[in-house]
């Protein structure tokens, strides 16, 4: 940021890292009236709109379904991923208030495999359970057995139970990425993302599947079954085998 003047924000959201059109810009730098980076002497750093017509408490607002009314203040972490700022919001309190009040932040926040479900995924099933016990009776029966020549757009079949879960599956485009969908858990704002599909996940080669760079390292893998040893920043994983599974021991 010091070399460059200003340098793109990303903001974790309960579902994970969305792109912003916020700037963390330097204290030596500003933008012109041409919203170009110079040189400036404002005197500190700071998060500042590019594009958008709100601020970035707004926008942590509005992804973290919070009541309106005045920040005191904002306290957040930063990691430097890819040349962005990846900024996560972990605390805030009003004028009104004498305490802080955490946020709520899952690790591997989309996440669902045998060996681990994320409190995110937990907390939208019990969601569901409360509003529509009959929900648990979804089976994903085409995911039990491991095909030997099932194709990856067979795992399609389950966007009929997944759109029950909140997932709406996009079209599928098989070329740089496969579909790009909509998760919308509980009361939070809906989270448009890559999905990648794969019967199993240790065939998603990270590096060769990059979005552009003005894309997110940010996906998701649907596979049937999960079998790569490590996953890589950014990336979650749902294992439709674990998910069946899951919904038939309710």
């Amino acid at each position: 940021m010091r070399k460059k003047g200003a340098v793109s924000v990303a903001l974790i959201t309960p579902y994970g890292a969305t792109k912003t059109s916020f700037y963390a810009i330097s204290k030596d730098h500003k933008f012109n009236s041409e919203r170009k980076i110079t040189k400036g002497s404002v005197g500190h750093d700071r998060i500042q709109q590019g594009s958008s017509d709100t601020s970035i408490g707004e926008a942590i607002r509005y992804w973290y379904n919070l009541p309106s009314g005045d920040f005191e203040r904002i306290d957040v972490e930063i990691d430097i991923i890819d040349d962005s700022f990846y900024l996560t919001p972990i605390n805030y309190k009003t004028p009104f208030s004498k305490r802080q009040i955490n946020l709520t932040y899952s690790d591997r926040s989309l996440t669902f495999t045998k060996d681990y479900i994320s409190k995110f995924w937990k907390d939208h099933i019990n969601y569901l359970l409360e509003k529509d016990n009959g929900f648990a009776i979804l089976i994903m029966e085409a995911h039990k057995e491991k095909v030997a020549h099932i194709q990856e757009t067979d795992l399609l079949r389950a966007s009929g139970p997944l759109g029950h879960l909140g997932i709406s599956l996009g079209p599928y485009v098989g070329k740089g990425y496969d579909c790009i969908s909509d998760f919308h858990f509980m009361n939070y704002p809906s989270y448009i993302v890559p999905v990648e599909i794969k019967k199993f996940s240790k065939n998603f080669i990270y590096q060769m599947q990059k979005y552009g760079k003005d894309e997110l390292s940010r996906a998701v893998i649907l596979c049937a079954f999960h079998d790569i040893d490590r996953v890589h920043r950014h990336i979650d994983v749902i294992e439709l085998d674990a998910l069946g599974n899951y919904q038939l021991h309710r």
